[in-house]
């Protein structure tokens, strides 16, 4: 009836049968301006905490979520994060304290509007006042200060729960050490805000929803479903619909209910809407969406870097190709507030069929799951932190280049100790996490291929998932001492605007690219009449080649000159031979080394 592999989708309105009560009793003041005379807040822990008290996990759940973000044990329900949550998962419980709350306003055992209001003797209702994540947030501060957790090794959110996020690692600085902010965006766009409005709107006017007090009868169910049949559509994408309905569309699913059945997606969504009535309250439905509406963390760079000034953690954010309503474009501007203000921070924008509930997906979770465990293991202290040797191992030649690069040692040379580095194209971090194990900090990786960014992060490397082409606008000037581009000036398009980018953002650049002009190739043209192929950068055919550039020595001389870029110092080589070229390099060496500076 449903996607198996949605972690969400195979919850119940079973008890919880591991939540934990925990009464607050000061008042809480919440940011409308209205005061709850005490919060209970419904949570749920995993694993031991250690006895430094530093290992603790905060994750932080989405709206239609609560306290069960995984099962307890093999014979236990379903929890809503279970791809990610668990012995042995991202979020290791034999190795953290994983704690997860229902949310204020929730309504599985938070204080919401299905609690006793004192003044009246009645349920809240409609008359719940309206929280906000901010809210949320000092709940759950609470919360810990009850465990008597101070810091925490990680907040974990996706959408609603990327709100959380943020909020924690701006609210409380001091106590977050890394923000994994998943799905989730500053603020909420107009056409995102219409269609929570359009639910809340068809809850509100169900004739059973008697002014949010209907908790002695049979409730506004059509309403609330409703709601989640239209918020339903904006986690799904219209690719994993197509894939999905088309093939079936005029074959509905044989389920009893009272919505259209005339079409298989209508099916499908009557089938959501039917099984979130059954766990779910719809005046918390109102005021759980209400406060994603009003989360707003500003719209203009300006506005993002004063939100994000007090923060002092790592960041992780992942966004997914075809979620719309929180799109990557929106993540991304956070990544350049963060980048802008030198902060460290990782990106990655995941490729997905499935759209905003991608985060739910395991098959579409793996490289998330990935980047979240080498997150949480690059922390500071944290054992199984992952390196790589200190040198580089260089192997003998084989052809034009060698198995493991031979620009390495070159680049080294021309590298000022310790000096802060932004590689540009940095592949897989290898270069990067020599670098940085050698002593030189910060470092930063700027990668467009979403394989290489998974790697990076596992590396424990800052790396922000980017296309070069497009620039780095967000790095400001002069702010790395070393801007390196190692063996991919020949695969970029705009080839004078990065070069520009590079003598901008640092004080250097370091360039290394291979030179087609170097005689064996200029052979193969002459003799043979055919594009050159070996190993290393030329094992292509002519049309499969990702070499979109054939420069030589001399040709990149005489742009650098055009642009007003000066080289400083370059290394010459003929990988053949192992040796340094210093007698017409352009025609009798294959790799060029050199340094750049405006």
């Amino acid at each position: 009836m449903s996607d198996p592999t949605s972690s969400d989708d195979l919850r119940s309105a079973a008890p919880l049968r591991h939540a934990q009560t925990f009464v607050s009793s000061t008042p809480l003041a919440l940011e409308s301006g209205a005061e709850l005379p005490e919060v209970t807040v419904s949570y749920e822990t995993y694993g031991k905490l250690n006895a430094k008290r530093s290992n603790a996990v905060l994750i932080c759940h989405a709206l239609s979520g609560d306290s069960h973000v995984a099962r307890h044990a093999d014979e236990d329900d379903p929890g809503w994060w279970d791809v990610i949550v668990g012995p042995g998962k991202a979020i290791d419980t034999n190795r953290y304290f994983v704690v997860c709350s229902n949310l204020l306003g929730g309504c599985r055992g938070t204080t919401g509007p299905n609690f006793i209001d004192p003044t009246t003797g009645q349920p809240y209702g409609a008359g719940f006042p309206v929280v906000t994540v901010a809210d949320m947030v000092e709940v759950q501060k609470r919360l810990l200060d009850h465990l008597a957790i101070q810091t925490l090794r990680a907040v974990v959110g996706g959408s609603l729960g990327g709100l959380q996020v943020l909020e924690w690692a701006t609210r409380h600085p001091a106590a977050v050490a890394t923000a994994i902010v998943v799905a989730a965006a500053p603020r909420l766009s107009s056409q995102g805000i219409a269609f929570d409005v359009v639910g809340r709107n068809a809850i509100r006017h169900d004739p059973r929803f008697a002014d949010g007090q209907y908790y002695d009868g049979p409730g506004p169910e059509a309403g609330l479903a409703l709601a989640r049949m239209l918020a339903h559509i904006t986690y799904l994408s219209d690719e994993s619909m197509r894939s999905k309905f088309d093939p079936t569309r005029l074959q509905p699913r044989a389920i009893e209910t009272g919505f259209e059945s005339t079409f298989s997606v209508g099916t499908y969504l009557a089938h959501q809407g039917d099984r979130f009535v059954e766990r779910f309250d719809a005046n918390s439905y109102i005021t759980l969406s209400t406060s994603m509406d009003l989360f707003d963390m500003g719209e203009s760079d300006e506005e993002l870097r004063t939100a994000l000034e007090p923060s002092r953690c790592r960041w992780l954010f992942l966004s997914f190709s075809t979620d719309w309503l929180y799109p990557p474009t929106a993540s991304r501007q956070i990544v350049d507030a963060l980048v802008a203000q030198g902060r460290s921070v990782s990106s990655c924008e995941i490729k997905s069929p499935a759209g905003h509930d991608s985060f739910l997906l395991e098959d579409h979770m793996r490289d998330g799951a990935r980047m979240i465990a080498a997150s949480l293991s690059a922390e500071p202290g944290a054992e199984a932190a992952i390196r790589v040797p200190d040198e580089p191992q260089i192997d003998e030649p084989t052809g034009i280049f060698f198995a493991r690069r031979l620009d390495y040692e070159m680049i080294l040379r021309l590298m000022p100790e310790q000096a802060s580095i932004v590689d540009l194209g940095c592949g897989n971090g290898e270069l990067l996490a020599i670098l940085r194990d050698r002593g030189h900090e910060p470092v930063l990786g700027v990668e467009w291929d979403q394989h290489e960014v998974v790697e990076c992060v596992a590396r424990g490397l800052d790396t922000i998932h980017a296309n070069l082409d497009e620039g780095v606008a967000a790095i400001p000037d002069q702010s790395f001492e070393v801007a390196l581009l190692s063996q991919t000036l020949q695969s970029i398009v705009d080839v004078s605007g990065v070069l520009e980018e590079i003598v901008r953002i640092a004080r250097r650049g370091i360039v290394s690219f291979p030179n087609f002009a170097h005689a064996p190739l200029r052979e193969m043209f002459m003799n043979e009449g055919r594009l050159p192929k070996e190993e290393g950068l030329y094992a292509y055919d002519w049309h499969n080649t990702p070499n979109r550039r054939f420069p030589s020595i001399r040709d990149f001389e005489e742009l650098c000159n055009k642009l007003g870029i000066r080289i400083i110092e370059a290394i010459y080589v003929d990988s053949t031979t192992g040796a340094e070229v210093t007698e017409d390099p352009n025609l009798n060496a294959d790799i060029a080394v050199v340094a750049l500076t405006r």
